[in-house]
């Protein structure tokens, strides 16, 4: 009951609070907050949602392709709107692709958020040649862009994975990618502002009881420098989102068994300027409204967590 308690005067404090106010105050924001979760859950229901597998090949008939949406000629409700050079339904297709960039998106926030926020700690808490080695790197990587990153590190796993293994790993590979593209923002930070939290009186007074160094990073130091860290981690999902249609449209992420939305625009502009426009149009345009989404989110938080915008 203490711990029921507890959460329920944890709720309606944050429903009282200044957070929940001014996500009410911001018709712009409660809408991309709206659409964000309607997309999430649409992706997460694709199987209840989506009228076929489209990655199920006994599902699929290529008479069936190039299919135009229902309002146009011979458009049917079958396909509401159209289906791809290969015959899958693309409303399906677009509800599995997302699911697939969502999933890639998130996993790969969460390896940047966790590699960064362990070495921004690690840095701003120690200093001295511990700090100095981690920003030499993290300043050498940031002066590449971020797609240069992952398509150098899905080259290497191309390179030593054998075979047809990389398709096999191709998520992991591409999470791994641009999850190590992405740390480095978190990492400086959080370096930033632990290396302000560690002379406070807090942090001092657990040294001297003989708390630990591990112990004072993680349950006083890092509790304290997760705001920001959480404006980073939903603008890096917009960018990892990206990210991931970026290299499945390069030909070097996903591969077109299992579509994702980037996948799906490279294989529609093939067909863009034969007539067959839907293809490509339809997952564009779902990737612009999710990206745009969680981009005015994050810019909500980054208002609501930075005192200076306030």
């Amino acid at each position: 009951m203490p711990i029921l308690a507890r959460m329920q005067d944890n709720i309606a404090r944050f429903f009282d609070g200044d957070i929940w106010y001014s996500f009410k105050q911001s018709k712009i924001t409660v809408v991309a907050a709206i659409v964000t979760v309607v997309m999430i859950l649409a992706a997460f229901f694709a199987p209840l949602l989506s009228l076929q597998n489209p990655f199920d090949p006994a599902s699929l008939d290529l008479m069936d392709a190039f299919n135009p949406p229902v309002w146009g000629e011979d458009g049917s409700w079958r396909f509401p709107i159209g289906t791809d050079d290969q015959g899958r339904d693309l409303y399906s297709a677009i509800l599995y692709g997302s699911r697939l960039s969502l999933l890639i998106g998130f996993a790969s926030v969460i390896f940047a958020m966790a590699l960064g926020v362990t070495l921004g700690l690690i840095a701003g808490y120690m200093g001295g040649a511990v700090d100095t080695v981690i920003m030499r790197i993290a300043d050498v990587q940031i002066s590449f862009p971020g797609i240069l990153i992952a398509l150098l590190i899905d080259g290497v796993a191309r390179a030593l994975l054998p075979g047809g293994r990389h398709d096999e790993l191709v998520v992991y590979v591409l999470i791994l990618a641009i999850g190590l593209s992405q740390w480095v923002n978190f990492a400086r930070t959080v370096r930033g502002s632990t290396m302000v939290e560690r002379n406070k009186e807090y942090v001092q007074a657990a040294r001297v009881i003989g708390v630990s160094r591990p112990r004072i990073m993680v349950r006083h130091i890092l509790r304290n420098v997760m705001g920001p860290v959480l404006v980073i981690a939903t603008i890096t999902l917009a960018v990892a989102i990206l990210s991931e249609a970026t290299l499945s449209f390069l030909g070097v992420g996903v591969p077109p068994t299992q579509p994702s939305l980037g996948t799906l625009i490279r294989i529609g502009q093939d067909f863009l300027f034969s007539g067959e426009w839907w293809i490509v149009i339809f997952p564009g345009a779902m990737l612009a409204i999710l990206v745009l989404a969680v981009n005015l989110l994050g810019d909500w938080l980054r208002d609501v967590f930075d005192p200076k915008l306030r």
